[in-house]
């Protein structure tokens, strides 16, 4: 057993984090099989990640205040445990309704990503707990790119059931590896005698708090956006091959790889604003550069997508930095801040990737969806605006 208030090698949370996403979308790939074999249709087998989504969201408002009331550990552990159990289940299902009904059983592992944030924000300084998540956020990045692909692997070896077999086994070494090496973090209250406790209603009366964390919801939301449009885009304007969509959409996740890698140096040694402002930017002048070539007339597939790469590059140097940020509004309530700013990642992410997939027409996408791309980046740059403004008479915190 770990002793109380040990916190666990940066290596727990980087896997802690990255089994998130990869319980998300891995089995993607086997979707098809998966209605096939149990005798439904794709529409019915989708749900396993659309509602695995809005399931995703609720629990996120769940977890984080229960962290901060009972611990980080219990939660996690509890979070994994449900999760081996689930998949254990899926595994086995042999029909639809119990298949979907333990699928959402999974969506616990959403405490993965959201409360090892938590745990850093806990045991380290807001400035360094920014540097920490630029690493556990490339793990963020790996993990989507690379389930797809290790789910059609295991699925054309042995079956759309390795996949949640994969789940089961990866939950549970997770879960012991947890045991050992993850000990209560949450700040200790037992000097809050005869104080007001701090609730939710007071970090969400925190205007800073909003403003982190719609910028860190609108840098998110533009990647929703262009995975939405760019496979219209693509067809319609430029005729480009599924593999070279692929690439494309690719150099966004190594751009936001190696907009992490910066953040992990220069954020221990910058004000969070700054490095959330300097992504912003960075963000906003590449598809604005982008646009303007486009509305010149240069259709290239390459110049159009080259100029997309900075939402990646910009959000890697942002989203540690707002991430901090939101957990350092009030420190003893990371856990509930943590899973609210999720929550709403979630929501801004499901109605922009709503409108942008009503808003493109069949011809002419190409201007839309860079138009709607500068949108988002619009929105996050006001948002750190106003955190800056927000922190202004308090130079000290900033």
């Amino acid at each position: 057993m770990p002793k109380a208030t040990t916190p666990p090698h940066l290596i727990t949370l980087i896997f802690l984090a990255g089994l998130s996403p990869l319980s998300l979308n891995m089995f993607s790939p086997s979707l098809a099989n998966i209605a096939e074999d149990l005798s439904t249709d794709y529409a019915t087998v989708s749900l396993a990640i659309g509602g695995y989504l809005a399931t995703t969201a609720v629990i996120q408002l769940i977890i984080g205040p229960l962290s901060d009331r009972i611990g980080r550990r219990p939660v996690i552990l509890g979070a994994l445990a449900v999760f081996t159990l689930a998949s254990i289940v899926c595994a086995l299902a042999e029909d639809v309704g119990t298949f979907l009904m333990f699928r959402m059983f999974q969506a616990g592992m959403a405490a993965g990503f959201s409360l090892s944030l938590a745990v850093v924000r806990d045991t380290t300084s807001e400035q360094k707990a920014a540097g920490m998540i630029a690493f556990i956020s490339m793990s963020m990045a790996i993990a989507p790119m690379t389930g797809p692909m290790m789910g059609g692997i295991l699925d054309t070896a042995f079956g759309w059931r390795a996949n949640f077999w994969f789940y089961a086994i990866s939950g549970s070494i997770l879960l012991a590896l947890c045991w050992v090496d993850l000990g209560e973090t949450r700040p200790d209250r037992s000097g809050e005698t005869g104080l007001a406790p701090e609730t939710t209603l007071s970090l969400v009366r925190e205007p800073l708090f909003w403003a982190f964390a719609l910028c860190n919801a609108f840098s998110t939301g533009g990647f929703f956006v262009f995975v939405t449009g760019a496979p219209l885009v693509a067809r319609s304007a430029f005729e480009m091959t599924s593999a070279e969509l692929g690439f494309c959409v690719g150099t966004i996740t190594a751009g936001f790889m190696l907009g992490s890698f910066i953040s992990s140096r220069l954020a221990p040694r910058a004000r969070p604003t700054a490095m959330m402002l300097a992504g912003r930017l960075i963000t906003f002048t590449g598809l604005a550069v982008g646009l303007a070539i486009l509305s010149a007339g240069w259709l290239s597939p390459w110049l159009y997508f080259g100029s997309t790469v900075f939402i990646g590059l910009g959000n890697g140097i942002t989203m540690p930095s707002s991430n901090a940020g939101v957990l350092s509004i009030r420190p003893k309530l990371a856990g509930t801040a943590s899973g609210l700013n999720a929550a709403l990642v979630v929501a801004i992410g499901a109605v922009l990737t709503t409108l942008t997939g009503h808003v493109l027409p069949q011809d002419g996408a190409a201007p839309v969806l860079m138009t709607m791309l500068l949108g988002t980046a619009v929105a996050g740059l006001l948002a750190v605006l106003w955190a800056i403004r927000l922190r202004r008479p308090h130079p000290a915190g900033a």
